[in-house]
């Protein structure tokens, strides 16, 4: 199945019925009296976040939804069915932004969140509606109300408790398929990564869940290889792995490009807790990882906790994901507990007041 993060769409909830104008006419029924019924409601268009989806794929080919029209009202004070609603299924973590942009209309981050898009038009009053003790016989009846339509955009941001970010060939794919089962491509040159992949991690008997997108290069803020596009994806997450590849010269560097293309990206995720790797270091004596480790700490400052690993050996894995589980666990709000309820006193068990 192809990934698919954004797409446009046209929507438009259903319009109301007509109302009907008819009068009751039976055999033995002398003053039968107006008899048309009102005009059925149409339908509204709904959003829902549902599990087992993780792309946006399905509107790549179908790009038109419309709701039902509501049925038209009928004599004999038979009033017109509502229409049918159109119902949008999508992954979790998508949002949903008006034609330009500029303005987020839903967020849905939790399974079987739903909202209302488009609310359908209501239906038209038959002329029994209408009927009064003066006017006994109208024939007015009311056209149904249009429903409403707009362009929306669907944007798909994954949901997942860490994020891996760093250059291309920095081994973000190979931690993520030697910490969970997820069998990411993964080869010797650049870009090997197109769209972002989730796994599963277990350790310690815990679980969370680790997001790997493409790599970045310098200048990806203005488009350069594959852009930013991608970053979105690791907005909700709560730390971020920040992986170094410690067989290049100037790792220091590697480093701060990174840090660079995140603050010009904005959406916080300059601001996260990070934890950075130097990865790689099977490939590397323990003189130049010694020294890449010093250059390493000096460019990430105090606030990022630096480490070595080897994403292909599994050295210092576990350590990794440790580190990420607790980082998680302080960035995740604390549960209230619920307050006891009081115990219910009877009025006749308090002791009255000694004189």
């Amino acid at each position: 199945m192809k990934f698919l993060d954004e797409a446009k769409i046209f929507l438009k909830s259903g319009d109301g019925g007509n109302g009907c104008v008819a009068f009751r006419r039976e055999k033995f029924i002398e003053f039968g009296g107006p008899s048309g019924g009102d005009g059925g409601r149409g339908g509204d268009v709904w959003i829902e976040a549902v599990d087992g989806l993780n792309t946006l794929i399905d509107y790549r080919y179908q790009q038109h939804f419309k709701a039902d029209r509501g049925h038209h009202g009928m004599g004999s004070d038979r009033f017109g069915a509502a229409g049918g609603d159109a119902v949008l299924r999508v992954p979790v973590g998508t949002q949903v932004l008006d034609e330009e942009k500029e303005e987020v209309l839903a967020d849905l981050t939790e399974v079987g969140q739903r909202l209302r898009l488009l609310k359908g038009g209501d239906g038209g009053y038959g002329n029994a509606h209408f009927k009064t003790s003066t006017n006994r016989a109208p024939r007015r009846f009311d056209p149904g109300w249009p429903g409403e339509e707009r362009w929306v955009w669907l944007r798909l941001k994954l949901i997942a408790d860490a994020g891996l970010v760093g250059l291309p060939n920095a081994g973000k794919s190979t931690f993520l398929a030697a910490t969970t089962a997820a069998k990411p491509k993964i080869a010797d040159y650049p870009f090997t990564t197109l769209h972002p992949n989730l796994g599963v991690v277990r350790s310690d008997d815990h679980e969370f869940v680790l997001a790997d997108i493409p790599g970045l290069i310098e200048g990806a803020h203005e488009g350069a290889g594959l852009g930013d596009r991608f970053l979105g994806h690791v907005e909700r997450c709560g730390v971020l792995l920040h992986l170094v590849d410690g067989t290049q010269e100037d790792v220091a560097e590697a480093y701060r490009v990174i840090r660079e293309e995140l603050k010009a990206y904005g959406g916080g995720l300059a601001g996260k807790p990070e934890i950075v790797g130097l990865n790689k270091t099977d490939a590397l004596d323990k003189e130049t990882i010694a020294a890449r480790l010093k250059a390493l700490k000096t460019a990430a400052g105090r606030k990022a906790k630096v480490v070595t690993l080897s994403g292909a050996t599994g050295g210092g894995v576990q350590d990794v994901l440790r580190l990420l589980w607790a980082r998680i666990v302080e960035g995740r709000p604390t549960p209230v507990e619920d307050e006891p309820a009081p115990a219910d006193i009877s009025p006749w068990a308090i002791a009255p007041d000694s004189d």
